[in-house]
């Protein structure tokens, strides 16, 4: 786990210095540097030592100094790799650093080596007899990589502060990232916050030649829902069927595979427990190859109920016999660390659960290095609220015409606001919100700060919401499968999951300088359930059901049972008491000041719940000071 930048092209050693020193949380324990001046080639790293304490330095090279290398990430099977590779006549020079198999790996198998790769990554590699880049993301887009190509310069970095500290790097604002960014309440890649700054996506490749200056990127890999339907047989009797238990079963193992793959690691490490399912079968499996009594877990817990998990999770690790370490916190205090951490985030990010992940994050640090987590449960097994809203919001379109439903949206716009964690009256609210439009908005719009008609507001123009929406709509259409739940699937996993959750825990675990893990993402357990049919993943109302089922003889039924707990914040609550302070006679670029006072107003009120947009604009603002 690091942070990696460099550039081809014009700059100098302390260009290069000043990039990775604007990353140097990501990677405390040392920083290398490697300049190629009559080929304008610099390479920079900072490193958080995790495996081969001693070998595994950066830029690596191989021993001819062919080919070298500046990595952020961890290569799980990088032990059976080097051994194919060994046995191919590779020589390697450390002992056992991950590192190195990268460069073994792109000479002996070339660029598509990346797909024999099961971790999580974000590379750049100099190929100095073809003066050539070869820069590659992981699937899901967990380990970030921005990249520029302006001017004659190709720079890239682990975040948006590192390619600011070169001077050709663009600056200007994005209007459609700004758009974006209120519409999904983070910014989709490949853009950015700034224009001409890319993100590489998740799943993709890309190629830099020196002599002709030409980048080229590609998909490598991409998450389809492949579902076996052989396995359905009668649904009706499913759960009693020998298929069932063959189902689970295999789920398990595949899931303790990867949770073992994961405790890789030569530093102290643990797992966050939240007191969810997710949470709670990682640690139970991790458990299983750690000796009794010393796998550490973390929790962290809040003085109002409403958003506290403490208990849940101090009632797994007791029945786990981990060593529990629990930390509870004042919410309102918290507030005051916003602005440290909005600070150091390299793009606005709308999701208020950054806070705690953030704190706990913070508080796992002062313990261990590592920590295995528990995202990616969600979005592979149907485990958010709207996966159950889809099938009647379908029908509901079909029957209602818009002026009944419209007038139905002026009566709920009249319940009572509450500021309760995951509110009835939020769900009935933002539920025939994403309504008002078509089906492949309807999960974006769900979740987003602003509805289109409130986009048009805002940036004094006409919504285009072929062009804002592009990413959600490309993910809905490209699904094979004609239903609503595997559409949805494949939004949520696509890029929810990377630009929203990855970005959100890379970020959060950065700034302290912890490796988070995600068993759930492992390659072999998400082809397992991309073969999984739908209705066993929402079964009679169920979601996550064949997850659930397969989980039972690991965690208590408490556990498996208890209704899903989002990692939130009283933000609305926080709002009406005051606590962000607001300067509407500030001028934004492209956005109208006075839509905002109105929507503040209204919140202000109570007369309105707009916490998702004024969390988003008022975080935009705090970001844009700096």
């Amino acid at each position: 786990m690091c942070g990696i930048a460099g550039f081809v092209g014009t700059g100098d050693r302390g260009v290069l210095q000043r990039m990775t020193d604007a990353i140097r949380y990501r990677g405390p324990d040392a920083e290398g540097h490697w300049m190629e001046e009559d080929s304008g080639v610099f390479l920079g790293h900072r490193r958080l030592a995790i495996v081969d304490l001693s070998g595994g330095a950066q830029p690596m090279w191989t021993a001819d100094g062919a080919i070298g290398v500046v990595f952020n990430g961890e290569i799980y099977n990088h032990v059976e790799l080097r051994a194919e590779l060994q046995a191919a006549g590779c020589q390697f020079v450390t002992d056992h650093s991950d590192t190195e198999v990268l460069l073994h790996g792109y000479r002996q198998w070339g660029d598509a080596f990346v797909e024999r790769l099961n971790g999580f990554w974000a590379f750049v590699l100099y190929d100095r007899p073809r003066r050539r880049l070869f820069g590659s993301r992981d699937r899901f887009g967990k380990k970030p990589l921005y990249y520029f190509h302006e001017g004659g310069t190709f720079g890239w970095g682990s975040e948006l502060p590192a390619l600011l500290a070169h001077p050709q790097c663009p600056r200007d604002l994005s209007p459609l990232a700004l758009k974006k960014y209120f519409a999904y309440g983070y910014i989709p890649a490949p853009r950015s916050i700034c224009e001409r700054v890319w993100k590489l996506p998740g799943g993709h490749s890309f190629s830099y030649d020196l002599t002709s200056r030409e980048l080229k990127t590609w998909r490598y890999w991409e998450f389809v829902i492949e579902p076996d339907d052989s396995l359905l047989g009668a649904i009706s009797d499913f759960e009693a069927s020998p298929v069932c238990q063959s189902v689970c079963e295999e789920l398990r193992t595949v899931l303790e595979a990867s949770v073992k793959r994961r405790l890789m690691s030569d530093v102290p490490l643990g797992v966050f427990l939240s007191g969810g399912i997710d949470s709670s079968a990682i640690a139970a499996l991790a458990a299983k190859h750690v000796p009794a009594g010393q796998l550490n877990t973390f929790a962290i817990g809040f003085n109002e109920p409403s958003f506290d998990e403490s208990a849940h999770a101090r009632f797994v690790a007791e029945r786990l016999g981990t060593r529990h370490r629990e930390e509870i916190l004042d919410l309102d205090k918290s507030v005051a660390l916003l602005p440290e951490i909005i600070g150091k985030l390299d793009e606005p990010l709308g999701d208020g659960s950054l806070l705690p992940t953030y704190l706990l994050s913070r508080f796992t640090r002062q313990h261990v290095t590592v920590a295995l987590g528990g995202d990616g449960g969600d979005e592979l097994f149907a485990g958010y609220d709207p996966f159950r809203a889809l099938q009647k919001a379908e029908l509901y379109s079909k029957l209602v015409p818009h002026p009944v439903h419209e007038a139905i949206r002026l009566v709920a716009a009249r319940l009572p606001v509450s500021h309760q964690n995951l509110s009835l009256d939020f769900k009935i609210k933002r539920t025939l919100m994403g309504l008002s439009y078509r089906p492949q908005l309807w999960n974006a719009v769900w979740m987003s700060a602003l509805e289109p008609r409130d986009l048009a507001q805002l940036f004094r123009e006409p919504c285009d919401e072929e062009e804002v929406y592009s990413e959600a709509i490309e993910a809905w259409d490209r699904c094979k499968q004609p239903n609503l739940i595997d559409r949805a699937l494949q939004f949520w996993t696509n890029l929810y999951l990377q630009d929203g959750i990855m970005a959100k825990v890379d970020r959060a675990s950065m700034m302290n300088s912890l490796e988070a893990r995600s068993p759930f993402l492992d390659i072999e357990f998400v082809n397992l359930a991309r073969r999984i049919p739908w209705q066993l993943k929402l079964h009679g109302g169920t979601t996550k059901w064949i997850l659930k089922k397969a989980l039972a003889p690991l965690l208590p039924a408490e556990i498996i049972d208890r209704p899903k707990k989002g990692f939130g914040m009283p933000i609305g609550r926080w709002l009406r008491e005051g606590r962000f302070e607001f300067d509407h006679a500030r001028t934004f670029p492209h956005l109208d000041v006075a839509f905002a006072e109105q929507k503040h107003a209204a919140h202000m009120s109570g007369k309105a719940d707009e916490r998702l947009f004024l969390w988003s604009y008022w975080l935009l603002s705090q970001w844009m000071k700096k």
